[in-house]
């Protein structure tokens, strides 16, 4: 039984140190014209997201058929 708990808390300890990273991103509200809409303070205001990134994987050219 210790084993079992022992081999969860360390999947659930491994699974949460590669926790994604996230970048935030904003845009422009706009109306269905096309024109930005503004705020109170006379700017445009904004739509934020939370993004996960992804990493660029790298592999090997493909050979090309002769």
């Amino acid at each position: 039984m210790k084993k079992i708990i022992s081999i969860i808390a360390l999947a659930l300890a491994t699974s949460l140190t590669f926790a994604a990273e996230t970048q935030k991103v904003c845009v422009d509200k706009t109306t269905k014209d096309g024109k930005p809409v503004m705020g109170k303070d006379g700017k445009p205001q904004q739509e934020c997201k939370e993004m996960k990134v992804h990493k660029k994987l790298e592999g090997t050219k493909v050979p090309e058929k002769k």
